[in-house]
């Protein structure tokens, strides 16, 4: 009982706000048929349970409350069926599953301790006429994360984030509410917190009162999910068990998506292919933008059809084309349907309404005036699919969802959601952060259906906890094409990624307004080669509007020297490709991230919370990307362990500052820390050629054992990992020394089009000396030097057998 005393300890120590006390006055405590435990207080009722990884959650209910709906399905988690044990301690009630996992109620709060090292306390309970929340205190030290998409400091203490998924065109370091907000922080205290209710609303983080911080939304249920862990990584992956993990992405998807706003016809996409085609720039799909439907920005969102035969004369034998350049197609779609389009009167009915049942009309949207679909309905999900499928019947791949904050969502708006078995209509403010969630549910259902064996590849800029495991992959918005946009890009991305979407991207090379900076594109590409998508996308819009500078976003358009730096940034995103795409294996299997910060590597070294300008791609990988003008110098830090530089192959003793002095526009610092292995894909044009070229598997020497494995499959399957339709290869290190052995073995996984055999090398640098080399026994002849990575390259072919390749110093 020393940490029960302990957490109390540190209970009393502390002042409550206890505004809404009546809610921790225990009236009586029960425990239900399905181990729920049942506090009724004074002022309401409180519901609690605990979950996979100790997670707590807490549902409170006051006595008077309306629209406390729970609209969300962001969990997925099935409650732990154990009963705790219930005792007066201390003048409170604590409630106890385990001597590391219990609370306890006091008058004035709840403390809770939901794992050894995780400790909060919340303060206040409220609800209010238009306003609900809980408060929580917070330690001196505490450090808070995520919150989703915000161009601010990774620590978000001292700042109020507005939960309101919003638009922000041109955005920079500032920016603190953009498209995607989440309910979800991460102290370093132990702990995470998910408040699931959807509707606008806030979290004041120490700005109003330093010690507190607070979630307030304007309606919906009061619930909210504690989510404890050893290290931060593994609160991470509690919270993944939680709200589910991404499903694998279709391997296409993790190449070059070549992306523009954007190309107007036909003819002008073939043009610009056939430049990346003869450049040789490798490139996997190609993405049309609102010009596919209508010839004008404004006055043609709903046509949903190819509207001008002259731009785009054959759409089908166009799509076809492109299958044969191993191109896929992915089109634009957008919720709102303009009175001017195509589609406006036989949508009309499907549109959210006012407060009369009535579809409701948007006057002041930029686009023009019309109306939004009720994603929440089941006859108006329908009737969008059906859009989709007309597509899907001509060949198009991927999608792209637009404006699904929605971008423009007046309050007044009411939405139906009678199918989720509700019997009001709930107003825009009510559901507005949860609509770009139930629009990636409802493709990812319907397409699951129509094609149970493909993935799914949707961009769609906003969403909600949860949305990732309806195969989301968001972009940062329409971010400024500056180096302020390109800054702002790393705290966006760690906070998106450390509020569980994993897939979070940015427009490579920026989207709105500059001025043609070959070196702000070029950094950018650099930057993104080691993201989740690889989407280089901006605004190049030509005679249409020519007072806006025409800047393209493909490589093979920029002229020299820019042009060869930034095809050799799409070739370096292909070489990484059997990495990367084991990290998406990862995270759909444990809930890894794919990018994450630097503290997650150590929580005890305080430095890592300062190196706030680099990440850790994977578990083994350090980025660190340039993000100012002219930039011949960074400063950033190693943590524990011996790293290699993967441009000069130097290696440094880490646990320390560094100054890079080396930079050069040729690449970013990329640093791979000892025992390593990466393997690495040359010379691809597209991801239909991955299996049939051979395999680099570098290995970084280290003292220590080590092992790594590597994911394969058919890249299409959607039930691959479900049917076991893969294959894991497993390199191992027995560590260096005058002797090092390295085995490689399968598990024996099977899958479509999978080669009977492989060429593959080893390669280990900074390897030297002379040595001498056998492969299952029998001594390899010849020089196996590699002085290109100062060590060893040792070829040989994998046939899915046990290879054991021994080094020996001679």
């Amino acid at each position: 009982m020393s940490i029960q005393k302990w957490l109390l300890s540190l209970l009393f120590s502390c002042s409550f706000s206890a505004i809404f006390a009546q809610a921790f006055d225990v009236k009586a405590i029960q425990i239900n048929a399905q181990n729920e435990v049942i506090v009724t207080t004074e002022a309401g009722m409180w519901i609690i349970s605990r979950y996979p990884g100790d997670i707590l959650k807490l549902n409170y209910t006051p006595k008077v409350m309306t629209h406390d709906e729970q609209v969300s399905d962001a969990v997925i988690a099935t409650p732990l069926k154990k009963a705790p044990v219930i005792k007066n301690y201390a003048g409170g009630q604590m409630i106890s599953w385990s001597e590391d996992c219990f609370m306890v109620i006091l008058s004035h709060g709840i403390s809770i301790n939901a794992g050894m090292k995780s400790y909060t306390k919340l303060s206040d309970v409220f609800c209010k006429d238009n306003e609900r929340g809980f408060s929580f205190l917070l330690q001196p030290d505490e450090m808070i994360f995520g919150g989703g998409e915000r161009a601010l400091p990774m620590n978000r203490r001292g700042y109020k984030l507005p939960l309101n998924n919003n638009p922000w065109y041109g955005y920079q370091m500032g920016a603190d509410a953009l498209n995607y907000s989440m309910p979800f922080v991460l102290s370093n205290k132990g702990y995470a917190i998910l408040f699931e209710n959807p509707s606008k609303g806030q979290i004041d983080i120490g700005k109003s009162r330093t010690d507190v911080m607070t979630f307030s939304g304007c309606s919906g249920a009061l619930t909210c999910y504690i989510v404890p862990g050893k290290t931060s990584e593994e609160i991470l992956t509690n919270y993944h068990r939680l709200i589910g993990t991404q499903p694998l992405p279709p391997r296409w998807a993790m190449g070059n998506l070549m992306s523009r706003f954007g190309y107007r016809s036909e003819s002008q996409a073939r043009s610009v292919v056939s430049a990346m085609k003869k450049d040789s720039v490798p490139v996997d799909a190609i993405i049309f933008d609102l010009f596919w439907f209508g010839d004008s920005i404004q006055h043609t969102l709903g046509n949903l059809e190819w509207t001008n035969k002259k731009a785009w004369p054959d759409p089908h034998k166009m799509i076809d084309y492109f299958h044969k350049q191993h191109l896929k197609t992915i089109l634009i779609m957008e919720p709102f349907v303009v009175n001017t389009s195509l589609q406006f009167e036989n949508s009309r009915k499907y549109h959210a309404v006012d407060s009369a049942g009535n579809p409701f009309l948007i006057k002041d949207f930029y686009f023009g005036q019309g109306g939004l679909i009720d994603i929440f309905r089941k006859d108006a999900k329908d009737w969008f699919f059906s859009k989709y499928k007309n597509q899907m019947k001509i060949g198009v791949d991927g999608w792209w969802g637009d404006l699904g904050e929605p971008e423009r969502h007046p309050s007044s708006l009411q939405h139906q959601l009678y199918d989720f078995g509700f019997k009001r209509q709930f107003g825009a403010d009510e559901v507005h952060n949860i609509y770009g969630h139930y629009w990636s549910k409802m493709l990812y259902d319907n397409y699951k259906s129509t094609n149970p064996h493909l993935r799914l590849f949707h961009l769609n800029r906003s969403g909600f906890a949860g949305s990732a495991r309806y195969s989301g992959f968001p972009w940062t918005g329409d971010v400024s094409r500056s180096w302020g946009g390109l800054q702002a890009q790393l705290p966006v991305l760690l906070g998106m990624s450390i509020s569980g979407s994993p897939y979070v991207h940015s427009d490579a090379g920026g989207f709105a307004g500059g001025d043609g900076d070959g070196e702000l594109y070029i950094r950018w590409l650099q930057f993104a080669g080691f993201t989740p998508i690889y989407r280089p996308h901006g605004t190049a819009l030509g005679e249409l509007n020519p007072d806006v500078k025409d800047i393209p976003s493909e490589a093979a358009l920029w002229p020299e020297p820019i042009r060869s730096l930034a095809k050799e940034a799409a070739i370096n995103r292909y070489r990484w490709l059997p990495y990367n795409y084991t990290l998406s294996y990862l995270q759909a299997t444990k809930g890894k991230p794919l990018m994450k910060p630097m503290f997650f590597m150590n929580d005890k070294d305080t430095n890592l919370l300062k190196a706030n300008e680099q990440y850790m791609w994977g578990d083994k990988v350090m980025i660190v990307p340039i993000t100012s003008a002219g930039q011949s110098s960074k400063t950033y830090y190693l943590p524990e362990g011996i790293w290699t530089n993967l441009n000069s192959y130097d290696t440094l003793h880490g646990a320390r500052w560094y100054n890079d002095r080396s930079l050069s526009m040729n690449h970013i610092p990329v640093w791979v820390k000892e025992g390593a292995f990466i393997p690495q894909s040359p010379n691809m044009m597209h991801t239909e050629e991955y299996g049939q070229k051979s395999l680099d598997v570098f290995y970084f020497p280290s003292a220590q054992k080590s092992e790594y494995e590597m994911y394969e499959d058919d890249g299409v399957d959607a039930l691959a990992i479900t049917q076991k339709k893969f294959e894991l290869i497993k390199f191992q290190s027995s560590g260096t020394g005058n002797t090092t052995t390295i085995t490689i073995s399968s598990n024996g996984g099977r899958y479509k089009g999978q080669a009977t055999s492989r060429k593959m090398r080893l390669r280990i640098p900074n390897m030297k000396g002379r040595f001498e080399v056998t492969i299952n026994g029998i001594i390899m002849k010849g020089n196996n030097a590699d002085a290109s990575i100062h060590g060893l390259s040792i070829p040989f072919t994998f046939n899915h057998q046990k290879i054991s390749i021994t080094i020996r110093q001679k």
